[in-house]
């Protein structure tokens, strides 16, 4: 016999898989801010002709620009919230002309 999830566990879930991707993408930009400017001193102490650093700073940049992007644009939920938005609307505009 399968138990089916309720809507409170369903949106535990949702709830739970959304902090758990928050706290991920804050964890990412924290690292960055701790250690590029570890980088860059060690980077200026060692070799200040050429700045190397800079190297890992856009690609990590990069890559947490497409995190963010993930996490707070156009995402996995991106796609659902757009159609219950357009629905509304839509169901807004049939209830209006009658």
């Amino acid at each position: 016999m399968e138990i089916l999830p309720n809507k409170e566990t369903i949106a535990y879930r949702k709830a739970s898989r959304r902090v758990r991707e928050l706290k991920e993408f804050y964890g990412n930009l924290t690292s960055y801010c701790l250690v590029i400017p570890f980088l860059a001193i060690l980077n200026l102490l060692t070799a200040p002709g050429y700045l190397w650093f800079l190297w890992p700073a856009l690609g990590w940049g990069i890559g947490i620009a497409f995190h963010a992007v993930g996490v707070f644009g156009i995402g996995k939920g991106w796609e659902e919230r757009k159609i219950k938005e357009l629905m509304e609307k839509e169901e807004k505009g049939k209830i209006k002309t009658l």
